[in-house]
């Protein structure tokens, strides 16, 4: 575990922390679809993600749901640590991308470890830096972009995550994951595909070209 901790998180080399780490944390498995953190839930580990991909999503008052950010390898859900801190019940549905493996530690270390370990600290800090910026981002997509350069953004982010050009999606998917309608998602995907961004098979899409000029 100490190997997978030197590849996957930088931050967390301590060796006090890495014994506590290998003596207290397990490995867990979970296959694509599989829900492991959902509404209302109670957050009894810390995921430090070391394979595969994670959706984490948010749902209103009228049971409507919207996708906040996706976790990669060597990263942990900002939310699950907040709901560690106010031992509140989850706000946030995790789904997995791809099939996932992960380092799960029991949240009663986090306070500990705040105060032990420096580098703990530095991880956690960090954690919330990057999902404060993403969340931003996502206030600005449902803000200001239109939603085709929306559909964009989520399948770039999605592509970025998974390291995949191709995805096996429905239109239903994305307009879930998107807070729309799948008339509107498959009318503009379709307009995508026209101007070369995209290329539509059955429940699945292949982004054609570089990403980059998105």
């Amino acid at each position: 575990m100490k190997k997978i901790l030197k590849q996957h998180f930088p931050l967390l080399q301590e060796p006090q922390l890495q014994d506590l780490i290998e003596k207290h944390g397990r490995l867990v498995e979970a296959k694509t679809g599989e829900i492991i953190i959902d509404f209302g839930g109670y957050i009894r580990t810390i995921p430090l993600l070391i394979k595969g991909s994670i959706k984490v999503m948010r749902e209103d008052e009228y049971g409507n749901e919207v996708l906040l950010y996706y976790l990669g390898v060597g990263e942990t859900c900002a939310m699950s640590l907040t709901s560690c801190f106010s031992h509140n019940q989850s706000e946030i549905r995790a789904v997995v991308e791809e099939d996932i493996c992960m380092i799960a530690i029991p949240v009663r270390f986090m306070d500990e470890w705040l105060t032990q370990f420096k580098s703990w600290k530095n991880f956690v800090m960090d954690v919330y830096r990057k999902r404060f910026e993403e969340m931003l981002q996502v206030i600005d997509s449902v803000t200001f972009m239109k939603m085709d350069e929306r559909i964009l953004k989520y399948l770039s982010d999605k592509a970025k995550i998974t390291q995949k050009s191709v995805f096996h999606i429905t239109h239903q998917e994305i307009a879930s994951d998107l807070n729309s309608s799948r008339e509107v998602i498959s009318r503009l995907l379709k307009k995508l595909e026209k101007m070369g961004k995209i290329q539509l098979g059955r429940n699945k899409i292949e982004i054609v070209g570089d990403m980059e000029g998105w």
